[in-house]
């Protein structure tokens, strides 16, 4: 694991913390390499059931890493990790405690959550350097409005964590409870679903809009048929019926 990137898992939740705060988590390869390894390990860890990315420092992460060259070679570059995200079958939560701009959006976009402290910016910031939002659009533009698209693409303009919420670009912003308290919230209710059902909800969102009407219900109706056949959905019929807690649910839950 890169020391750019924190790995540490209690209670059943994987954080990665970004952690190159002095070139403010710009897209190194250290980190990418980083990032990518957590979550190859996150994955592959049948005790972690949810994600959480965050940060150090100011920013959540500054995009291309301008100071060595842009995008430099990794063993992880940024289309594998954005899509190593939208493929996990744990859900990956963003929890965004400093600014997040050009590369920064489109991982806190891939991510299937997100909370961001209110005082956080984003900013398509590309065009101001010459370059385009380009890989990143392939995981922002399916969350986003065309028209705040093409404002936020073209302008450049940074924006408030409120704009980028009512942009989709992400989830929420804490409130009065603070960050950490909304994130943990978040949390638990991931923690509340059947992993299996987690990870059958992640596809149908993924899978489902790009299939037409018969394959669709075909490819839904077999996910619905092995998931109430399984093991987790009997346990989660038989705790419903018990009044009690299913045991996915962690105790203190």
């Amino acid at each position: 694991m890169s020391d750019a990137v924190l790995y540490d898992i209690a209670a059943g939740v994987a954080r990665l913390t970004l952690a190159q705060p002095d070139n403010r988590n710009a897209l190194t390869p250290a980190l990418l390499d980083g990032l990518g390894d957590g979550l190859d390990a996150a994955v592959r860890d049948s005790s972690v059931r949810v994600v959480v990315l965050t940060n150090t420092g100011p920013a959540f992460c500054a995009g291309a890493d301008l100071k060595g060259g842009g995008l430099a070679p990794a063993r992880h570059d940024l289309p594998s990790i954005l899509t190593a995200i939208q493929d996990s079958p744990k859900p990956v939560v963003a929890r965004i405690a400093g600014h997040c701009m050009g590369g920064g959006v489109g991982l806190a976009a891939a991510c299937d959550l997100s909370i961001a402290a209110p005082d956080v910016k984003f900013g398509f910031t590309e065009v101001r350097i010459g370059a385009a939002p380009a890989i990143i659009s392939v995981v922002c533009l399916p969350k986003m409005r065309r028209g705040d698209a093409l404002e936020l693409f073209l302008t450049g303009e940074r924006i408030s964590a409120a704009r980028a919420a009512d942009a989709g670009l992400i989830t929420d912003v804490a409130g009065s409870e603070g960050l950490d308290a909304a994130t943990d919230t978040l949390v638990s209710k991931l923690l509340a679903g059947g992993p299996g059902a987690l990870a059958a909800a992640k596809r149908l969102v993924f899978e489902v809009p790009g299939r037409g009407r018969a394959e669709a219900f075909e490819m839904t109706a077999a996910i619905s048929r092995d998931l109430f056949a399984s093991a987790e959905a009997a346990e989660g019929m038989a705790a419903f019926r018990e009044k009690r807690s299913p045991s996915w649910v962690p105790a203190d839950g």
